[in-house]
């Protein structure tokens, strides 16, 4: 790992622009018929146009077109009514046509910016420079054949949105962060499943540094093919030390592309970086410019969900979560749609909340399944809350043995499976009387020590009653009962 003395790296700001490559999860190719499914046998999913033949026509994948302006109102961007598409030439083995089929001066989003909230509290509006679409390449595998590299073209013509950010972000944290925005927009949008580690989602990071106080950028370096929102971190770690480090020696920064490697966490060389020219970009021939109008485009934005920000705003004004709470509801789009058809059955907000994020979620992650598979409904976990709130189970009771219960018998009500398992509390309070004389009878040296001004003991003296009621007690109440008996002392 790259080392610089210590103080120095203080003096110098990073800079770092990411590109990030969202595979869109529609049915068919950016510009043929040809399946986009992911997991077909080698080269199953093509034809002559995504295997670029002589004399082939591209024709426009309207949901790529749609999916593209979702994400473009999410991302804030200004829609751009009249774009065309460009021909992005290189030679590469796994590239059939010599060219990818792009957008470049003329993009379908202009503009926009992304909110990350950081680990201080404190947000930021990471800007976008433009989002744009183009089809994907092949793939090249360098490790199926003792010899040769062998090439699968499933991939080619796949479609893809790149989202292009200002040279705006500041630290690691911050590029994490919009990775995660960025992973759950296109899932709460349902236009891509953002899984990183099968290249659903991949991102290309531009990092610089320069000295604190400099309006100058310094040379970037690209690192491709980032496979994970750690990688990316790690990376730009990294390349901002060793960039200190070359400068600092009296050195150059090269503008490169450089390639990460995730075992030992450093960078090398891939090539010298590409300029816009060594392209030869030029507008396609064979699409004529996409003209859009202000209906399609407000058709689109009628359609969207509610999104991250919004649930999370919702959240903590109107239901008054706290913001961790709202955090890791809305991180998951399954999640949230769940907790949203909860609360539907309840206004009880947080102790739903409570409810997901404790009892629900270990139960997902023990079982290994998500959300969707979870056979307890919206309402019958809200039925559980209900009895809570009546007073007729106390908390625990409900998470420890009703809330078990009702995911192995779904079928039956709490209410049913309360009477079955005798969880109903107790509101005899000559019983609850009986269950604190005899806990103050067994410890009678803790009840010196609380007269003492130890109030700790408290706790062993609920325990106590709590045990020997067999938890079917209102433990607040029985709290003050329990008080009130020790002051009378």
């Amino acid at each position: 790992m790259t080392s610089v003395t210590p103080g120095i790296s203080d003096q110098y700001e990073l800079v770092v622009g990411l590109e990030v490559h969202a595979q869109l999860s529609t049915l068919s190719k950016s510009f043929s018929s040809d399946s986009a499914a992911f997991g077909a046998g080698p080269n199953q999913h093509v034809s002559p146009i995504s295997l670029g033949h002589p004399g082939t026509l591209p024709r426009i994948n309207k949901k790529m077109v749609e999916y593209a302006v979702k994400m473009g109102i999410a991302c804030n961007c200004t829609i751009n009514m009249r774009n065309h598409f460009a021909r992005k030439n290189y030679f590469y083995a796994d590239l059939p046509k010599g060219y990818q089929t792009t957008q470049d001066h003329e993009p379908i989003c202009i503009g926009g910016s992304v909110l990350v909230r950081l680990a201080d509290g404190t947000s930021k509006n990471i800007a976008i420079h433009h989002i744009h679409m183009e089809d994907d390449a092949g793939k090249s595998m360098h490790d199926q054949h003792h010899e040769d590299s062998l090439i699968d073209l499933n991939r080619a013509g796949v479609p893809l949105i790149e989202i292009v950010t200002q040279p705006d972000i500041r630290s690691s944290e911050e590029a994490g962060q919009f990775l995660t925005e960025i992973r759950k927009l296109v899932r709460y949008l349902d236009i891509c499943d953002g899984n990183m580690e099968e290249g659903s989602l991949r991102c290309d990071a531009n990092i610089s540094v320069r000295l604190k106080g400099a309006s100058k950028y310094g040379n970037r370096c690209e690192v491709k093919n980032l496979n994970s929102i750690r990688n990316v971190q790690r990376a730009i770690e990294h390349e901002f030390l060793r960039q200190i480090s070359v400068i600092e020696a009296g050195g150059h920064i090269d503008q490169n592309t450089l390639n990460f490697n995730a075992d030992t966490g450093e960078t090398s060389v891939l090539r010298s970086k590409e300029m816009a020219n060594d392209y030869r970009y030029f507008p396609e021939p064979d699409l004529t410019p996409l003209v859009l109008n202000e209906e399609y485009v407000a058709q689109i934005r009628k359609s969207l969900p509610e999104l991250p920000n919004e649930l999370y705003n919702r959240y903590t004004t109107e239901l008054e979560l706290s913001d961790y709470d709202a955090t890791i509801i809305t991180s998951d789009r399954d999640f949230a749609l769940y907790f949203q058809e909860l609360i539907k059955h309840t206004k009880n907000y947080k102790s739903a909340a409570h409810l997901l994020m404790g009892p629900v979620k270990s139960y997902l992650n023990e079982s290994g399944i998500s959300i969707n598979n979870f056979t307890l409904k919206p309402a019958g976990l809200a039925s559980i809350i209900s009895l809570i709130d009546s007073g007729k189970i106390n908390n625990s009771s409900a998470t420890q043995k009703l809330f078990p219960a009702m995911v192995k018998n779904s079928a039956k009500s709490a209410e049913e499976l309360a009477t079955e398992l005798n969880l109903f509390i107790n509101t005899d309070k000559n019983d609850v009387e009986l269950y604190i004389q005899a806990a103050l009878a067994k410890f009678p040296d803790k009840v010196i020590e609380y007269q003492k001004g130890k109030k700790g003991v408290l706790g062993l003296f609920m325990g106590e009653i709590m045990k020997s009621s067999k938890g079917k007690i209102d433990p607040q109440k029985t709290n003050q009962l329990l008080i009130k008996e020790l002051e009378a002392k």
